[in-house]
């Protein structure tokens, strides 16, 4: 493998985008109350999300009028309905940081170019994953802290694990990786920083090109060289949308792992009956993901756009307006499920969960993520006996108003 032009960190190296989240996405200890009270009132309010749950307007999109649309009927008619509900919003924010993303596309072009992603993530490719990327990187990881019993699972596990798969699916040289995490995070600062969050599309949009030249010279297992050479029915992928999706693969895959796999180790932890129900018996561990993607699941709101004047709720949506579709009331509906405020990995799955989205925007590493979240609960408890909350330490504190995740879990086990 040839070597490419080292990647290019900010102008100003000091800039530290992981102090960030906050800002970004909300300190709220807990959102879900308020998002009740919503709901109680109306399916539907004229109202800025971020707003609404007292963060600053997102700064690419404050001009548009904001509709949060609650409950789960609603959400999934409008996450259901991408000819009246459009992904065009995320042309505002998304599209500044990531660029001509699938993510910001609808139909036909959205659906052309899906298909050729989704062949790289299809159950079969992502099951071998599992075995030559996941595990090697969950092991090593937990090495580092088995021999002491004790352990942060976020700082010292969650945290990383799932980028470090990612940085293994791109094959990226080792020396490149520490910016290359900076500038991928930094791309989500876009909402209230714009200077440092194109900043980082720019650098990166530079760094993946030569990466792709390269890769297409020397094609190897990796992703880059997958897709890069991926096809379907004769079209393949071009520059500008592989880039773009590489751009976003980081935040995509690894930042809402990480929050989705903290999330179920806190429901799980938290109430040691059902910890030790999945312990005894691992074919429970897939209605436990489930149950904590809808729980506490790490991405609360998604953003449509209303393609023309429409109703919903009976409420009168303005063409162009934002729609704040939140998946999180959607989850917690009473109407759906019983004392939704619980975390019960034995509570009856009639319904799907929008942890994931739904509709033609369904998430495209749903599996990868699931294969993820499986192997890592597997490790957990095959190598840390009788992990369980560090009594003497706080208990783990889920945060966030847009995403959600915990900053520590602090546990012990027998060694």
């Amino acid at each position: 493998m040839t070597a490419i032009a080292r990647i290019q960190d900010f102008d100003d190296p000091s800039y530290d985008p992981f102090v960030s989240d906050e800002a970004s996405f909300g300190d709220n200890a807990d959102p879900y109350p308020l998002l009740a009270q919503w709901l109680k009132e109306a399916p539907v309010h004229k109202l800025d999300y971020r707003v609404g749950m007292g963060l600053a307007p997102d700064l690419t999109m404050a001009a548009r009028e904001h509709y949060v649309v609650l409950g789960y009927d609603l959400v999934e008619k409008v996450l259901g309905d991408p000819a009246t509900f459009t992904n065009e919003a995320y042309r505002n924010n998304l599209g500044i940081s990531f660029g001509r993303s699938v993510s910001t596309m609808d139909a036909p072009e959205h659906t052309q170019f899906r298909k050729i992603f989704q062949k790289a993530f299809l159950p079969n490719v992502v099951a071998k994953w599992g075995d030559e990327l996941v595990d090697p990187v969950v092991n090593a990881l937990m090495d580092r802290f088995i021999p002491r019993g004790k352990a942060d699972l976020v700082q010292e596990f969650t945290h990383h694990y799932p980028f470090h798969i990612i940085y293994r699916q791109l094959a990226l040289p080792q020396e490149d990786i520490a910016v290359f995490h900076k500038l991928a995070i930094a791309q989500t600062v876009t909402s209230y920083d714009i200077a440092h969050g194109t900043e980082a599309s720019r650098k990166l949009g530079v760094y993946f090109k030569e990466l792709l030249e390269e890769r297409r010279r020397n094609p190897g297992p990796d992703l880059v060289s997958l897709l890069a050479q991926a096809e379907v029915d004769g079209d393949v992928l071009p520059e500008e949308v592989l880039v773009s999706f590489l751009r976003q693969l980081v935040n995509a895959g690894g930042d809402t792992t990480y929050r989705g796999t903290s999330i179920l180790l806190v429901g799980l932890l938290a109430n040691p009956d059902q910890l030790d129900a999945v312990r005894r018996d691992r074919a429970l561990i897939p209605q436990a993901i489930d149950e904590a993607l809808r729980w506490d699941g790490p991405v609360l709101v998604q953003s449509r756009t209303a393609a023309r004047e429409t109703e919903l709720g009976g409420v009168k949506i303005p063409a162009n307006a934002i729609l704040d579709v939140v998946a999180g009331s959607a989850n917690r509906d009473p109407s759906r499920y019983p004392d939704p405020d619980k975390f019960d990995i034995f509570r009856a799955r009639k319904h799907r969960h929008f942890a994931f989205a739904y509709g033609p925007h369904v998430c495209i590493g749903q599996h990868l993520a699931r294969v993820e979240m499986t192997r890592a609960l597997h490790a957990i408890l095959d190598r840390l006996p009788n992990v369980r909350l560090d009594p003497a330490m706080p208990p783990p504190d889920v945060r966030g108003t847009m995403m959600r995740v915990p900053k520590h879990i602090h546990v012990v086990f027998d060694r």
